[in-house]
């Protein structure tokens, strides 16, 4: 029997939340690179410019234009200040001191303030058992995948571990809010937000790090440019499709997929060896992202398109 059309939509975005959570997964390599010779409020001010005039270019090239009413503009600004103002820099900041791997698993709970937030404030989407489900089993998957013992760290460098969580829930507020932009094409609200952050984090630059004094190593200046590129401007086009489809809740399911993904990464280039316990994991992690993003029975996909 072939598999029906709703089966095939869901099949395709669900590749993409698992692009979504390699390219996202990437980032905290680039950005522990990139901080090494370029100042935190620098470096997200340039990725976050680079990114808004390459999506500003797309959208050029695809005869679609940013609208400009005052008050998709100041939905824009706001999406900016919690999605990427705010977690961009201090992620950046915090990396400075905080390995990329302890980084990526204090970031990986976003789906658990989502999911929090979901149910007790803004209600928007069925807050089910099984999501809840999803929640825990993404949680034992990845501790399992890191191991405990590589939890040993979480007392130690404390500002920029709380730095982390911070960017974690205001991820998971962005990821709420971001419903605000179902009626504009995914492309709008990531070039928007990313201009609007621009213009925020630009003359901050300017101020405390006075850029043109810096020397930045080629190594950060491809990071940058990965960052901006791949992890930022596509990955954001992505999310906002996502947010039409899965849901919020469900969208930041691939934050429990970054952590495989580093693991599989290593492996592949560092000759690095999994665990037993860590191949459960990713067992735990498929099962909690299914949970939290399949459609329950009696609930039809509905696919809209880009």
């Amino acid at each position: 029997m072939a598999p029906s059309s709703s089966s095939r939509s869901l099949g395709f975005e669900l590749l993409l939340l698992a692009l979504l959570a390699t390219l996202w997964g990437a980032s905290y390599t680039f950005i522990k690179i990139g901080v090494e010779t370029i100042p935190p409020v620098t470096f997200i001010a340039l990725r976050t410019l680079i990114a808004g005039l390459l999506l500003l270019l797309v959208l050029r090239l695809r005869g679609l234009s940013l609208p400009r009413d005052r008050a998709s503009w100041r939905l824009f600004a706001i999406q900016a200040a919690i999605n990427s103002v705010l977690p961009f820099t201090l992620i950046a900041w915090a990396e400075l001191t905080l390995d990329a791997g302890l980084a990526a698993i204090l970031n990986s709970t976003t789906p658990i303030f989502t999911f929090l937030i979901t149910i007790a404030i803004t209600r928007h989407e069925p807050a089910t058992w099984r999501k809840a489900f999803g929640v825990i089993a993404g949680m034992a998957g990845i501790c399992l995948i890191i191991g405990v013992e590589a939890l040993n760290g979480v007392g130690r460098e404390l500002m920029a571990q709380l730095a982390i969580i911070i960017a974690t829930i205001s991820y998971g507020c962005a990821s709420i809010f971001g419903r605000n932009f179902k009626h504009m094409d995914p492309m709008m609200p990531a070039a928007g937000s990313m201009l609007a952050g621009a213009a925020a984090l630009v003359p901050l630059s300017l101020v405390i790090d006075q850029p043109w004094t810096l020397a930045p190593s080629s190594s950060s200046l491809m990071a940058l440019a990965g960052l901006a590129v791949f992890s930022t401007a596509l990955a954001f086009c992505i999310f906002f499709r996502l947010l039409h489809t899965l849901g919020s809740v469900g969208t930041t399911a691939q934050a429990y997929l970054r952590v495989p993904v580093g693991v599989a990464i290593g492996a592949w280039f560092l000759s690095e060896r999994l665990s037993d316990t860590a191949w459960i994991g990713l067992v735990c992690v498929v099962i909690g992202v299914a949970a939290m993003t399949l459609p329950g029975r009696k609930r039809a996909f509905a696919h809209k398109p880009a």
